[in-house]
Parts: structure tokens; C-alpha cells; sequence
């Protein structure tokens, strides 16, 4: 947990500008323990933000649009009951006589959602893990009755299945293990399909990545490399050829600065003999976020990826490559572009959506200090991508960032951990502009670090 502890100790008080810038080990398969966690409940004060302007869309789709638009956030028939949840998971750092400690307590996951009215502050309950510090990934189970979640630990490093039943959670460890190395941490995951049966999932720091049978609690390695971390899991079809491949980010173990790290993304071929592959190689720079979807509405999932800059000291020269990845002609051949390009160290999260009901889905880049960017494809997908800044006042280490719509009028609404400005903030198109709203504060902006936000079904608290 130094990255943590260094991020704590270390970070500004405010953001910068905007534009400165193997040895197999015994594990653990079998649910090795079930018992029954609170669902306590906490307070958050909320209140209006402000506003960024986006592009105005025409007068006919906002009419197309405007009985769809009432039933949610945007109208005047407002459910908070019809609501989906929020979904946040944390590392907490403990906050004594006011100094914030660099040692990360019990993992914490919040949920989410509106008070009854549209002006009431949004309703937050919590539950925590004491056996690990910090949960990376949260993966619902979207068809599950009663609401089932599942959650990606480190140190230890555990997969565990969460039921709930009234105010409590039934927990269960499917999968957990030491991997050998100086970190042992769950880091992402992806289901395989719709059916929630199956996951892939990728750790730190021996660079295993696995095929997970939630039933079964069968786990199948399909990769590893030692000293290697896996940051990312993404599935999806690039090549069209009907069967979903894992798409994962392996890169060397992490630097506290922004030095040389090499890293690739690698294509794992898991339906039947597993086939792993390279499909693109960054040399001296790497990507801990990569995006897999149809994003340019062409029918072909494509891929992104947010390549980082090895420059440390000089935040000026530092950029972030945002590089388009699609099939070649030829099997196992790639074709790259860069799309994008901003002015920062780091960005970790991409979020595709559609926030303003033209039909025609946005992706979203939150930069470390660069504020949260509106990235839309021109006719040529290929070519450079427009950029409009959101929020220039928004920044973090992970600056996690979510498009989903979860009021159920049909448009995506943005999410956003500020962590710097100790705010979760949600965006909504309205008026041809996107207008921001804090739903949840914190008084030490630095004693919690976002790492994963995600959707549930709607929750009663």
C-alpha cells in the first residue's frame, strides 16, 4: 500500500491548473467463511453545483426527447423509487484530531441513492471489510434476487460474494490467495457475459489472470508472469468473429513517479485452448485503463487506451495519450490511432455513454489534474475526436467516472469522485448544458481514495 500512503502524504492541497497539466502458492477456492455484516447508514450534505457548457443538441431531438426526459431527473415526474444504485468502493484513511493517517483502514463500499424529493440529500449506507484494506472492483450481479454483489480485495487479496437480506450482508470468500509476490491484490474483473455466471479477473503482482465459475468457485489460470500487475479487464469481440476474447493491461509493477514503465495490452482467447497474444506494445509508457465497446456506433467493438506520460517533473511536457485500437485485416493484426491527447500525468478512468440523447454514445476521460474531458468521434472515428472540458474543478489520483442512467429516462447521467474536492458529483443534460450537483462531501477530502464506481438495482434504505 505505499502508492496509497505516498498519495495521502503527498498529494496537493488543491489541483494544478487545468492544461499544466510466479511461484504458485497455495490458494484458496472453496467459501472459506459466511457471516453477517451491517448495513449501517451515514450522512452526507449535498446541495446545488454549477454548471459547464456542452454543445447545444437541435431543436428536434430535443423534442423527440422531451416526454422520455420527464419521467427522470430532468422533468417534473421525479421517483426516487424507480432509481438504480450507486455503487462507490474506497481505501479509508482514519481520521484522528484532525490528522489524517497513512494507513489505510477497513475496506469501504457505499451505497447510493436519491431522498424522496429531488431537493433531498442523497441517502448513503456502508459496509465495510476488515479483512482487507482497500477494494478495487465491485461486480453486480444484475439479474440476482436478493441483491448480490461481488467484491475484488487486496492485502488480502479476496474474491467474496456479498447477499444481502434486509439490513444485512451474507458474505462468502470464493476465491482467495497469496501470490507470492510483495503485493498480493484482486484488481479488476469483468463478467464474461450477461448470464453474471463467469468472470475474468487480474491481480497484482505476479500477473495472474483468471477464468472464475461463480457457482463452482472453479478457477481456471489462463495467464501470469511474475513482477507483472494487471490493472485492467475488459471483454469484448474486436476481431467480429462472434466469441468474446479478455482484453487485460500488463505492465511492469508501479512507480511512485512517472519514470519508464513498460506495459502492453494482451488479448487472452479463453473459449476452448487459451490463446494469448500481444496487441499492442507501448514501449517505454503503459496504460492502467483501456476501454472496450462500440463507441463510434459501426457495429465492431473497438478498443481505447489511456496511455500515460513518463515525464514526472515537468508537468508541462506530460501528456496522455488517449490511442484507438480496432482489428486489422489480417488475423491477429492491429491498427492504432491516437484520438485524443491531454495535458496531464495520468488518466484512469474512460466511460462511454450516451449523456445527451442524440443517439450517439460520448466517452469520457477524467485526467488526474486535468478535469474531466467530452470526447465525441467525427465521421472519420480515426481521425482526432472533438474535447470540451466538463469540469476543470474536478481532479484525483483515480478520479473514478461513470456514465450510466440510473433515474430510467433513457440518457446517461456522468458520476464522478472529485477526491481532491472530497465530492461524489453527478452530471445531467438539461437546457443543452450539463449541470453538476454534489450528492455526497466529506470534511478531509484526503482520508478516502475512490477506486470503482458501478450500478446496482434499486435499493430500499
Amino acid at each position: 500500500m505505499d502508492r496509497l500512503n505516498a498519495y495521502v502524504s503527498r498529494m496537493p492541497s488543491r489541483p494544478f491548473a487545468p492544461g499544466l497539466a510466479r511461484p504458485r502458492h497455495a490458494w484458496v477456492r472453496q467459501a472459506t467463511l459466511t457471516v453477517l455484516v451491517c448495513f449501517s447508514g451515514a450522512c452526507s450534505k449535498c446541495g446545488p453545483g454549477q454548471m459547464a457548457a456542452v454543445s447545444d443538441p437541435s431543436n428536434a431531438e430535443k423534442s423527440a426527447k422531451k416526454e422520455r426526459q420527464s419521467k427522470g431527473d430532468r422533468g417534473s415526474s421525479f421517483d426516487a423509487k424507480r432509481f438504480k444504485t450507486l455503487v462507490a468502493t474506497y481505501s479509508e484513511f482514519p481520521v484522528n484530531d484532525g490528522q489524517i493517517s497513512t494507513t489505510p483502514g477497513p475496506a469501504l463500499v457505499e451505497f447510493l441513492r436519491p431522498g424522496a424529493q429531488r431537493s433531498d440529500a442523497w441517502r448513503i449506507r456502508a459496509l465495510r471489510d476488515a479483512e482487507s484494506n482497500v477494494i478495487h472492483h465491485v461486480l453486480l450481479d444484475q439479474k440476482a434476487e436478493p441483491i448480490t454483489l461481488f467484491t475484488l480485495g487486496g492485502s488480502a487479496a479476496a474474491l467474496k460474494r456479498w447477499i444481502r437480506h434486509g439490513e444485512q450482508f451474507e458474505v462468502s470468500t470464493l476465491w482467495k490467495e497469496d501470490f507470492g509476490g510483495r503485493f498480493s491484490r484482486m484488481r479488476d474483473a469483468a463478467w464474461v457475459d450477461d448470464t453474471f455466471q463467469s468472470m475474468v479477473i487480474g491481480t497484482h503482482d505476479q500477473g495472474v489472470v483468471a477464468l472464475l465459475d461463480v457457482n463452482t468457485q472453479h478457477v481456471k489460470r489462463l495467464y501470469e508472469e511474475p513482477n507483472t500487475f494487471i490493472h485492467e479487464v475488459e471483454i469484448g469481440d474486436l476481431d467480429g468473429d462472434g466469441k468474446v476474447e479478455a482484453y487485460v493491461t500488463a505492465s511492469e509493477p508501479n512507480k511512485l513517479k512517472h519514470e519508464v514503465q513498460r506495459g502492453k495490452v494482451l488479448r487472452i482467447d479463453f473459449d476452448g485452448e487459451v490463446k494469448v497474444s500481444v496487441v499492442v506494445d507501448f514501449g517505454d509508457r503503459h496504460a492502467k485503463e483501456i476501454l472496450v465497446g462500440d463507441v463510434d456506433g459501426d457495429g465492431r467493438d473497438e478498443l481505447y487506451a489511456s496511455v500515460e506520460s513518463t515525464h514526472a517533473s515537468d508537468a508541462t511536457a506530460a501528456r496522455v495519450d488517449i490511442v484507438r485500437v480496432d482489428a486489422g485485416a489480417e488475423p491477429g493484426a492491429y491498427e492504432t490511432a491516437t484520438v485524443a491527447r491531454l495535458v496531464d500525468r495520468q488518466c484512469r478512468f474512460l466511460t462511454a455513454g450516451d449523456i445527451d440523447g442524440d443517439g450517439k454514445k460520448e466517452l469520457v476521460a477524467a485526467a488526474f489534474r486535468a478535469g474531466v474531458w467530452l470526447l465525441r468521434p467525427g465521421k472519420n472515428p480515426r481521425d482526432k475526436w472533438s474535447m470540451e472540458i466538463i469540469d476543470d474543478q474536478s481532479s484525483g489520483f483515480e478520479h473514478a467516472a461513470l456514465l450510466a442512467d440510473l433515474d430510467g429516462d433513457g440518457l446517461d447521467e456522468l458520476y464522478v469522485a472529485a477526491d481532491d474536492q472530497g465530492e461524489l458529483r453527478r452530471y445531467v443534460y438539461l437546457g443543452g448544458k450539463l449541470r453538476r450537483r454534489v450528492i455526497a462531501t466529506r470534511e478531509h477530502p484526503r482520508s478516502r481514495l475512490t477506486w470503482n464506481l458501478a450500478v446496482a438495482p434499486p435499493m430500499s434504505f
